[in-house]
C-alpha cells in the first residue's frame, strides 16, 4: 500500500455510464487484480477501483456513474491532481493457467484487461467472455480484441448471444483450464456453483481500504476474511455465498 499524487492524464466517457480515468504517477507498478483507493473531492471516504492497466507510470481505471462519488468523478479534467491508495489487495495468480478463461460482467470486466494483457505477454491467448445487459454498455471491445479471443453475451440479445453469463458459457463451451471472473455477485455464485476451477474478483462497499475496519469481511470456508485484505480475488471455491 502507498499513498500517492496522482495527475489525470484524462477523463473521458467511453459510454452513456462507463468513464475511462487515466492517472499519471512516477514508479506506478500494479498487478491484474489489485485496486486503488482514490479520493474524491468533498466525499468522506475514498472509492476503490479495480486497475484496468498499468504501464509506463500510466495506471488507468474504468469506473460507472452510480452515485454522487463517481458523477462529481466525471468533472475532474485533465491536470487534476488526486490522491491514492495504490497497490491494494491479493490480485489474480495466472502463474499456471495454459488455456484461461476470463469471464467479465458489466463494470466488471475492467480488471479483466489487464490481466488479458499480461497472457499476451506470454503469447497466450485466453478465451474472454463479456456479459452486459445490452449492446449500448459494452466498452473496450477493440482493447480486449486486440489480445484475446472475445465472446459476447446480452441480456435482451442486442448484441452476441442471449442470456447471462453462465448461460453464454454453456452455449460456447469453451476449452480452458482455470477461469477468471469479476462481475455482479449473482453471476460469481453461479461461476462458482458451475465449476470450482477458477477465481473470482469480489466487490464490496469499503471503509478503510487495506484492512483496518474489517467492513468488507466476507464467510469462507476457512473462515471470516476481508475482501479489500485477503482480496479482492478468491478460489472459486473458498466462498461461501
Amino acid at each position: 500500500m502507498e499513498c500517492r499524487k496522482l495527475i489525470i492524464q484524462s477523463n473521458r466517457p467511453l459510454n452513456a455510464a462507463v468513464w475511462e480515468m487515466k492517472l499519471y504517477g512516477e514508479n506506478l507498478t500494479s498487478a491484474p487484480g489489485q485496486f486503488i483507493e482514490l479520493e474524491v473531492p468533498d466525499c468522506c471516504l475514498k472509492r476503490p477501483f479495480s486497475v484496468a492497466d498499468c504501464r509506463e507510470d500510466v495506471l488507468t481505471i474504468l469506473y460507472k456513474v452510480v452515485g454522487e462519488g463517481t458523477k462529481k468523478m466525471t468533472a475532474l479534467a485533465e491536470g487534476n491532481k488526486v490522491c491514492a491508495l495504490t497497490n491494494l489487495g491479493k490480485g489474480f495468480d495466472s502463474s499456471s493457467s495454459v488455456q484461461p478463461l476470463l469471464v467479465g460482467g458489466g463494470i466488471g470486466a475492467a480488471p479483466l484487461y489487464f490481466l488479458a494483457k499480461e497472457f499476451a505477454k506470454k503469447g497466450i491467448q485466453p478465451v474472454i467472455l463479456l456479459a452486459f445487459r445490452c449492446a449500448e454498455e459494452i466498452y473496450y471491445m477493440d482493447e480486449f480484441d486486440e489480445v484475446g479471443n472475445v465472446l459476447i453475451s446480452t441480456d435482451n440479445g442486442s448484441l452476441g448471444f442471449q442470456g447471462n453469463a453462465l448461460d453464454a458459457l454453456k452455449e460456447y463451451s469453451p476449452n480452458f483450464d482455470i477461469y477468471f471472473a469479476c462481475g455482479p455477485l449473482p453471476m460469481l455464485r453461479a461461476l462458482a456453483g458451475f465449476s470450482d476451477k477458477g477465481q473470482l474478483s469480489l466487490e464490496a462497499r469499503m471503509g478503510c481500504g487495506f484492512g483496518a475496519c474489517m467492513g468488507c469481511s466476507i464467510i469462507t470456508v476457512s473462515g471470516p476474511k476481508r475482501v479489500c485484505k485477503e482480496g479482492p480475488v478468491f478460489a472459486a471455491g473458498e466462498v461461501i455465498f
